[in-house]
């Protein structure tokens, strides 16, 4: 695209406020946090690292740079080859805007590269469940192990050392999603996939949300640490209050988000409460049954 020039020669016009600000910029925000999810999931291959406070900070870092260079180079690129000013009608005017690339590539390169990029496109959507998989199996695993579910999540194979018991309720959770989506009919990328994955990005930014709450918390109370000014106190609050922010505004656009109504966009929203309810009621069954389990909570280190 940038060689040909795309449709109006390679310009920088899809970063003026004009375009940047028009139309509801929070939906694009909250569509850049959804590209963002699993960038976090370095943290819970700790365990399995060599040196995890030298490389898990190193791969976390590079992972955001080059999904984020990654991402603003491809769609720029994309945005020349429309057009900044033609780009929203055209993806209006779509049924299924998944099929704009191929557009795209049709026109820029060829056929023979459209049916490379689906290929692609299937490969990547394994690619990024697969990962969904492993980090959901680790999470059952610590969960298991601290005592909030049954002790037998927090055991490993005994040859492999893998969280197999985790990996397989995950498989059975996933299985019984499908089945359902699959009896319903539904669309499997424009439904289930949309609806789910944007469910998850609401998780995602409320569970880092929380995460900088605990740390402003964690640090006004061990202040002997002396990390100093911004590390304890300005740049935690800072992410605070930003990543509360967007969400309260993904709760209110969830609805533009998933494409669904909104009853259905705010019904999805509500698991998120039922499942918090869930994790205090386990908590606090632990702290009745054992004090000594749930203080011990989150106290593996790496």
């Amino acid at each position: 695209i940038l060689r040909s020039g795309g449709d109006s020669g390679v310009n920088l016009a899809s970063f003026s406020s004009h375009h940047v600000f028009s139309g509801t910029p929070s939906i694009g925000l909250l569509f850049c946090f959804a590209a963002f999810i699993g960038f976090e999931a370095t943290t819970i291959y700790g365990e399995e690292a060599k040196n995890p406070q030298r490389t898990i900070p190193i791969a976390t870092y590079c992972s955001v740079l080059l999904i984020g260079g990654f991402y603003a180079l491809s769609v720029w690129s994309m945005v020349v080859g429309v057009g900044a000013d033609k780009i929203v009608p055209l993806l209006q005017s779509l049924q299924d805007p998944t099929t704009f690339i191929y557009g795209m590539s049709d026109h820029f390169v060829g056929p023979h590269l459209t049916q490379v990029i689906r290929v692609l496109f299937m490969v990547s959507i394994y690619a990024g469940l697969l990962a969904f998989h492993n980090a959901a199996a680790r999470y059952f695993y610590a969960i298991g192990r601290d005592g909030l579910l049954h002790s037998l999540l927090g055991t490993t194979h005994r040859v492999h050392q893998s969280p197999h018991m985790g990996s397989a309720l995950q498989s059975l959770i996933a299985a019984v999603v499908v089945l359902i989506f699959a009896a319903m009919d539904a669309d499997p990328i424009l439904q289930l996939f949309a609806w789910l994955s944007n469910l998850a990005t609401l998780c995602v930014i409320l569970l880092m949300a929380l995460t900088s709450v605990a740390v402003c918390v964690y640090f006004q109370r061990h202040p002997e640490l002396n990390v100093g000014l911004w590390r304890g106190r300005i740049l935690p609050v800072f992410s605070s209050l930003a990543l509360v922010s967007v969400l309260v505004l993904a709760v209110v656009h969830f609805d533009v988000l998933t494409g669904a109504s909104k009853l259905l966009s705010y019904g999805l929203c509500a698991i998120i409460p039922v499942a918090l309810i869930i994790g205090v009621y386990l908590a606090a069954r632990l702290r009745k049954l054992s004090p000594q389990r749930f203080h011990a909570l989150g106290s593996h280190k790496l």
